[in-house]
């Protein structure tokens, strides 16, 4: 019988560690006051506040800055002598809750067939159960632009913020943009500006010209959804063309994934066309054409900053430079991370090597704050610790920004206090309490 318990407690055991970030739930609405004093408060738009408090009632913030008065009444007060306080970080472009385990098929809903798309909504495929989010919030991750992938015209994206149980719970703006995956006009083979990969299967042909044939076929798409928009009504309703409405009356922004000038140049024109509001994504040799982009007010979505540059004769250290050189020509841009081995998590050190390459660091900390939260249009929300805002807070032993001071020890989104427990933390501690390690 002794043996029999201590077989089901074993059980027992080894299912709660294999399931054990089951028990982190999304945290519980606060209602009332809380504070966070004594702190450095970073805004997000490049002040700093020493010694600062902010004052958050009911989710929202209500007050920041110094000398403060806290009621002797019964208020949440958190004191962060000797941290830094930051806005919550924004991953801006991801497939984060879409793709699990990549290798693995059934763990990925990230894409659909055929070319054009437009009617996919990332927002409902997105699992607010995946193990990925919570490493993410452990380094100040609090929200994040979450699109759907795929051949040309992908789908919609949309902004979720990473403490909820469903993708209702989660939605912070739904359906904000658009996404085009730009048919490459490089004609070599493989590199990071590329396509295919190697000992794949390649098409035949000449690259170049496919390649303008599929952007043709989708600005007729396109010119057949703006005669759609304009007309006052319809006999039957057209999915395709509906889901890219809001690009025509600005509700929506066009998303475009490219790196290379050509690319790039092809984005523009959709600008000079449709007068769409567009953002490049990836940009990674943006930084020759930063004038251009200003002129027509295209922002730029850097992709993987820990990487090669995309074309042979750039400076193997240009990656690093570009946001500074964004940042000189006064192009709105923002750093994302789209490593698939460190699954975003190191967004936060992304800039943190921006600011060790032109960049200051309160600029390099506004990159994945404000203008993050600009680019996906929720800057009235969240982004900055000003009034008004949402309480998506952080709170930093060290510099967020560098691998080695950064400690996170509280984060609050929307004024809940969140659970910062994950899989990483939950292995460091098992095989610590194994070996005996304190």
């Amino acid at each position: 019988m002794k043996k029999l318990l201590s077989y089901i407690l074993l059980g027992l055991f080894t299912f709660s560690a294999a399931m054990a970030q089951e028990t982190v739930y999304p945290g519980k609405e606060y209602k009332g006051l809380l504070f966070i004093t004594n702190a450095v408060i970073h805004v997000g738009n490049g002040q700093v506040i020493e010694k600062g408090t902010i004052k958050v009632n009911n989710g929202k913030i209500e007050q920041v800055g110094q000398n403060i008065a806290i009621p002797a009444d019964d208020v949440k007060v958190f004191d962060a002598k000797g941290k830094h306080v930051y806005p919550g970080l924004i991953l801006a472009s991801s497939q984060l809750g879409l793709m699990e385990v990549p290798t693995v098929r059934a763990t990925v809903d990230a894409s659909e067939l055929g070319d054009l798309n437009p009617n996919v909504r990332s927002i409902v495929a997105y699992n607010t159960d995946s193990k990925v989010i919570n490493t993410l919030r452990s380094n100040g991750i609090l929200l994040a632009g979450v699109y759907p992938d795929g051949s040309l015209l992908t789908g919609s994206s949309s902004v979720v913020q990473l403490d909820a149980w469903n993708w209702e719970d989660a939605a912070y703006a739904t359906d904000n943009g658009i996404y085009l995956n730009m048919p490459s006009l490089l004609t070599r083979r493989g590199g990071r500006g590329g396509f295919g990969g190697f000992g794949q299967q390649q098409p035949q042909g000449d690259p170049i010209k496919r390649a303008l044939d599929q952007l043709e076929v989708v600005k007729v798409f396109l010119r057949e959804a703006k005669a759609y928009a304009e007309a006052p009504t319809h006999t039957t309703t057209n999915l395709k063309l509906e889901a890219v409405k809001g690009l025509f009356t600005k509700k929506q922004k066009l998303f475009i994934t490219c790196n290379i000038v050509k690319e790039m140049l092809v984005a523009v024109d959709f600008v000079k066309e449709f007068g769409f509001d567009v953002v490049i994504v990836g940009g990674s040799d943006s930084y020759l054409i930063a004038d251009l982009l200003k002129q027509y007010n295209i922002p730029v979505i850097l992709g993987q900053m820990h990487s090669l540059p995309t074309m042979v004769d750039d400076d193997v250290d240009q990656p690093y430079k570009t946001p500074a050189i964004l940042q000189k020509a006064g192009v709105l841009f923002a750093i994302s991370d789209d490593d698939a081995n460190t699954r975003s998590r190191n967004l936060p050190f992304n800039a943190g090597t921006a600011a060790a390459y032109g960049l200051s660091k309160e600029e390099a900390l506004s990159a994945i704050t404000l203008n993050a939260a600009k680019i996906l249009g929720v800057a009235d929300k969240t982004g900055s610790i000003e009034v008004g805002k949402d309480a998506n807070i952080v709170i930093s032993e060290g510099d967020i920004l560098d691998m080695k001071s950064s400690i996170i020890t509280h984060a609050f989104i929307q004024g809940r206090t969140v659970d910062l427990t994950d899989k990483h933390k939950q292995l460091a501690e098992r095989y610590k309490y194994k070996y005996g390690i304190k």
